[in-house]
């Protein structure tokens, strides 16, 4: 076995760094400190401003004891403070705990219970919910209620989400993770049977995947992202960090709106946005007075079905461009693309729609994918006929399932993420997904598998 080339030389901190998406933040706000950042309604935070929220939460959470390992959880729509939350607790080496609004009390209450939550930051419009969770949930966290104006409902908490940022210190220093494979996120992924599985990401993946959701989209500092995806659902797809690390514009939105989503891409320029095959649909059938024309292309990333060709030719027409991913929570988010081809250039719009349907090649920063036979692990022929299950490996899967390990060690056996989806191999190398292995819960367009 050949020796290492250079054993002399190790790690230092000059030359090895953990990697983790929080170092955007800081870049960002040095880069760009008079730009403006994020935007929610009237509402305008520049980078600068943006980062010194940012400190302020992981402080005032700090001071209150919350530290390396613990679990915050946030119940909130497309918000600052849900974006704010994304920088805070990992920042300090804490888990992001994002749970999706649509559970019911008794699921969230599991959650809390079971992600040993210390603090919950809910927004007022789920009052109802939470309080009902708090009220099933063996120990009570710390509960910090989001003021968003926009919002309706009654507070549940013991301070509001201002106040809480008030005790904390904007000059603060986020400590980061001490090792990339540091635990970042928890997410809890659903079947119609058993309790939710907490998906646990480390820095690392969070890192990769963001920079290659980057890559793959075209992200830059001219970038202005709409939030149409919950940030809930896989941290946002990792965009929570991704039109970070580019220094674009994060435009956030409460709700799914039709009404909303045209005057926000006409007024902000908005670039790019993501969502569930359902966001196209509501677009492509709003009402025609709620059309607001704009005079640049949106690049659209969807996820899921694949969309009809008649939904492909009606954004189109629009001025939206589309483009099919796949993924998983446990891969945080997309781990393939419909790479776009030349050659597709010059097809009528029923071939673009079949070629366009398929869930493609694998991501930049994804090592491996392969369709295979699910009992030998043997690749199928690529033929666009065979079934096989979708495997994926690489620094963008799961550390795996909290608390969990039989349920871990299902997932990846012979060294593979075992998606329990069913997919044929293209011959130009495309996948395409046929059929799901595993049973999903779909709420309000989103899987949450």
């Amino acid at each position: 076995m050949a020796a290492d080339h250079a054993p002399d030389l190790g790690r230092d901190a000059a030359n090895h760094v953990p990697l983790s998406p929080v170092s955007f933040l800081r870049r960002a706000a040095g880069t760009w400190p008079g730009k403006v950042a994020v935007r929610h309604g009237e509402l305008a935070f520049t980078w600068a401003q943006f980062e010194a929220r940012c400190r302020r939460l992981a402080s005032a959470l700090a001071r209150r004891g919350i530290g390396r390992g613990d679990t915050v959880a946030i119940v909130a729509p497309n918000v600052p403070a849900m974006l704010e939350a994304h920088y805070a607790v990992p920042g300090l080496g804490a888990v992001l705990n994002a749970l999706n609004y649509r559970l019911d009390a008794r699921t969230i209450a599991f959650c809390l219970d079971h992600g040993g939550a210390r603090v919950l930051i809910a927004d007022r419009e789920f009052s109802p919910v939470v309080e009902k969770a708090l009220a099933l949930a063996r120990n009570r966290p710390l509960v910090v209620d989001i003021d968003d104006p926009l919002a309706p409902g009654a507070p549940v908490g013991e301070l509001t989400y201002e106040a809480f940022l008030e005790e904390g210190d904007p000059d603060f220093v986020l400590p980061g993770p001490r090792d990339e494979w540091d635990s970042l996120g928890l997410l809890y992924t659903s079947g119609t049977t058993g309790d939710p599985k907490g998906v646990v990401y480390h820095h690392r993946g969070a890192y990769l995947n963001a920079l290659g959701n980057a890559l793959a989209f075209g992200l830059s500092s001219r970038s202005v992202y709409l939030w149409t995806l919950p940030m809930f659902h896989c941290n946002g797809w990792t965009y929570t960090w991704a039109v970070t690390a580019v220094g674009g514009t994060h435009v956030c939105l409460r709700k799914v709106d039709p009404a909303l989503i045209f005057p926000a891409i006409a007024r902000h320029g908005v670039t790019h946005l993501c969502g569930a095959p359902i966001v196209l649909n509501l677009l492509v059938h709003a009402p025609e007075e709620v059309k607001v024309r704009f005079d640049h292309p949106v690049e659209v990333a969807t996820g899921g079905a694949a969309p009809p060709s008649a939904v492909i030719e009606a954004m189109e027409r629009m001025g939206f461009r589309v483009t099919h991913l796949y993924g998983l929570t446990e891969s945080y988010g997309p781990a393939t693309l419909c790479a776009w081809q030349d050659e597709w250039d010059g097809l009528g719009l029923e071939a673009r729609a079949r070629l366009m349907a398929r869930q493609g090649v694998r991501y930049p920063t994804l090592e491996d994918l392969q369709v295979a036979d699910a009992r030998t692990g043997v690749p199928v022929p690529r033929d666009g006929r065979t079934l096989g299950e979708v495997m994926l490996r690489g620094n963008t899967i799961m550390k795996g399932y909290l608390a969990n390990p039989k349920a871990t060690q299902a997932a990846f056996r012979g060294g593979w993420y075992r998606t329990g989806d069913l997919a044929v191999w293209h011959p130009d190398g495309y996948i395409e997904v046929k059929d799901r292995s595993k049973d999903i819960i779909i709420s309000g367009g989103e899987n949450i598998s």
